[in-house]
């Protein structure tokens, strides 16, 4: 069962997004599995459509990580704002939001492949 993750960006910005799993207060990237006969870039693709209603393009693999949650491997992108309004689904997502690097609420710790993300981005504006 692998998961994608991505970090989206806009300019000098990063899409992050509040899960309603999450605590009050913390953001991450989109994240999700990847469905049956989808490949890693669709379920990207379909993902982020899903959950924050904006088109990406420019995908590009940047690392994988285990990831226990169940058994998977979880396989990180960037990729680059292409289209649309941020239109959380409610039910997965809350909350969503463009954010320069510093203006960034809470993240994810250090060491979780979404904080690598996160981090690598903040590092490279």
């Amino acid at each position: 069962a692998p998961a994608v993750i991505v970090a989206v960006q806009r300019d000098d910005s990063l899409l992050l997004a509040h899960n309603a799993r999450f605590k009050d207060g913390l953001y991450g990237l989109v994240a999700g599995f990847v469905e049956t006969g989808e490949n890693l870039e669709s379920a990207v693709i379909r993902e982020v459509r899903e959950e924050v209603g904006i088109e990406i393009g420019n995908l590009r693999y940047f690392s994988s990580q285990v990831w226990p949650f169940p058994n998977s491997l979880m396989v990180g992108f960037f990729a680059d704002y292409a289209g649309g309004e941020i239109k959380v689904d409610g039910v997965e997502i809350t909350d969503a939001g463009w954010f320069r690097k510093d203006e960034f609420p809470e993240i994810p710790r250090h060491g979780s492949i979404a904080r690598r993300l996160i981090d690598e981005f903040a590092a490279a504006k």
